[in-house]
């Protein structure tokens, strides 16, 4: 009986492993950027046009000779890495030598390249398996300009298992954006059939770069913070605690900025609660080493961060990057390098939140003083047409290091607060600000205090009952259609509306909704009237939260009146005696 098991030929191999690389025309401009990247480039053009299946690439970088020219397309051939024992401190996007090599199966390659300090600039065309079919010398400025043609040409199955131009090109611009915000500094151009497409303009860090890329967020919208933080101990012998991550995208750092040994960096870009969020949890986004992974676990840490700040089904923006010391990772999981093993994931985890609620607290340290926001602009415009300010503020120069840098000023409709910092002015709205207190408070120390004599509910359901019981409560049955409640949350034992508020415990959520339910119940009420003394106290307390911007249901807690917005309202910039006619 002859063998059914047979070797498949070269050729057939090599269409197997390169679709395991090059699948769509978003894989391609992701490889060939990331080897731009890889080349030092600050300024970067991707050239498509989709319907003939062309891709061009064009960079400033360091440029390769004839040598390596020779010896770029063919199978494994790489210059980012030398031995098995430099797989385990990977610093460069790529390093299988294996995307050109694929790309001469599927398509028609050409280089044009000449290196820095060169004095000659070479044009290669390569052929099936990377075989170099054409040499000339031509001119072209230092850098590189890779273009694929006629991509699938050989397999025309796998363009019509493709989606849609429209969907490809969608996911070309969101390959490009997310290497734009793992490499804020480097210049871009995409053009889509001769015409211009896109560009994104450098910016010296990630948060600046952001509005380019969602144009509804301001730069006043953002909090950006950088963090140098430890590496765990010991992190090399920890292996079996590592968790699989899957990326989104292949993105990396360059080699000429190479990642700390002692110490990690923690780049962390929030978009603040009380002026932007999502719809979708779609901008939560995680960086490793520049590049964008997709790891549910981190961004399940960052959600959970942004817990009770939010309103309902909404969800934060987030970006998170991580500069981590190359030991710790192992990107060689996926040949397209979408899966990584990442050691001490709960260590991390630890650090993310801490940084989290660093950049959502009020401190003298991150107190914008040039924020100009859509609500500020509608209340100055209300404030010019029905009335002026009765403003006092404090000299800009007084010491800001006090984190408590509020001061209690006035209270309006004995509902808001007027408090003024070295910034400007802030109106905060008392009862939610209050409410943020007590919830935090309740989170860190939920209490049930005995209650004497025990608080009466008539006619609960067996679910009412089963849900009291589940957030601690001590119930039992007190005769026909009664109930009687032995212990109560410690801040509603002053209420005189206890039982009311034991009702609303009953009719269901987890014990955080029971916490906010009783912070919002035991909260001080709009229309009370507060004393100066009262109001500081507030405004210290609420000042020391852990996410002072929004209360528990995602409602904004202040207004914030800068400085610099007043100063343009009152026109103190004009010259007295020339406004006067003088």
């Amino acid at each position: 009986m002859a063998s059914t098991i047979q070797a498949l030929p070269t050729e057939v191999v090599y269409l197997i492993t390169a679709g395991e690389v090059i699948d769509s025309l978003a894989s391609v401009v992701r490889e060939l950027v990331e080897n731009s990247l890889d080349a030092g480039a600050t300024r970067i053009v991707v050239s498509l046009w989709p319907q003939q299946w062309r891709i061009r690439v064009a960079d400033n970088g360091c440029g390769m000779n004839l040598d390596d020219l020779q010896q770029a397309a063919t199978a494994h051939s790489t210059s980012k890495i030398r031995s098995s024992a430099d797989l385990w401190k990977i610093n460069s996007l790529g390093f299988r030598g294996e995307a050109l090599h694929s790309l001469t199966t599927l398509a028609e390659l050409e280089i044009l390249s000449r290196p820095v300090g060169g004095k000659l600039g070479w044009r290669i065309s390569y052929g099936d398996g990377g075989k170099v079919v054409q040499v000339e010398v031509t001119a072209i400025a230092p850098g590189t300009v890779v273009t694929v043609s006629h991509l699938f040409g050989n397999c025309s199955s796998r363009r019509q298992g493709l989606p849609t131009v429209a969907q490809q090109m969608k996911a070309v611009q969101t390959t490009i954006h997310q290497i734009a915000l793992c490499h804020p500094h480097i210049t871009w151009q995409i053009w889509q059939n001769d015409r211009q497409w896109f560009t994104i303009s450098p910016a010296r860090t990630t948060g600046q770069l952001l509005p380019q890329i969602l144009p509804q967020v301001r730069q006043g919208d953002l909090q950006e913070i950088k963090l140098e933080i430890p590496n765990p101990l010991n992190s090399e012998l920890l292996t079996p605690h590592s968790l699989l991550l899957t990326t989104s995208a292949s993105l990396s750092t360059s080699p000429h900025s190479p990642l700390p040994t002692q110490h990690s960096t923690l780049t962390l870009v929030v978009g603040l609660p009380d002026r932007c969020h999502r719809h979708r949890p779609d901008w939560v986004r995680v960086a490793i080493n520049g590049r964008m992974v997709k790891t549910p676990e981190l961004e399940q840490t960052i959600l959970s961060a942004f817990h009770r700040t939010l309103p309902r089904d909404r969800y934060p923006i987030c970006f998170l990057h991580l500069a981590i010391s190359p030991d710790q990772i192992n990107w060689n999981r996926n040949p397209a390098k979408t899966e990584i093993y990442l050691n001490e994931i709960i260590y991390w985890q630890e650090q993310i939140t801490q940084a989290i609620n660093q950049a959502l607290s009020i401190s003298s340290n991150n107190l914008k003083e040039a924020v100009h926001t859509t609500r500020v602009s509608k209340l100055l415009k209300a404030a010019e047409a029905k009335g002026g300010y009765n403003f006092n503020p404090q000299n800009p120069k007084e010491d800001c290091k006090n984190p408590n840098s509020l001061k209690a000023v006035a209270q309006v409709s004995n509902t808001y607060i007027v408090a003024e910092h070295p910034g400007g002015m802030w109106l905060v709205e008392q009862h939610i600000a209050h409410e943020r207190v007590l919830y935090e408070q309740l989170c860190d120390d939920w209490q049930l205090v005995p209650v004497e004599p025990a608080i009466i509910l008539y006619q609960l359901s067996s679910a009412q009952v089963l849900q009291l019981q589940r957030i601690g409560l001590e119930i039992e049955p007190f005769g026909e259609q009664l109930w009687a409640v032995r212990n109560i949350p410690a801040p509603l034992q002053q209420r005189d509306d206890c039982a009311e508020a034991i009702l609303e415990l009953s009719w269901g959520g987890d014990l955080q909704t029971a916490q906010v339910a009783v912070a919002c119940r035991s909260a001080i009420r709009n229309g009370t009237p507060m004393n100066q003394q009262e109001m500081q106290t507030l405004l210290d307390n609420w000042q020391r939260t852990r996410n002072p911007r929004t209360c528990p249901h995602g409602r904004p807690i202040y207004l914030s009146l800068e400085e610099s917005a007043l100063a343009r309202f009152f026109r103190r910039n004009w010259v007295i005696g020339k406004s006067h006619g003088i």
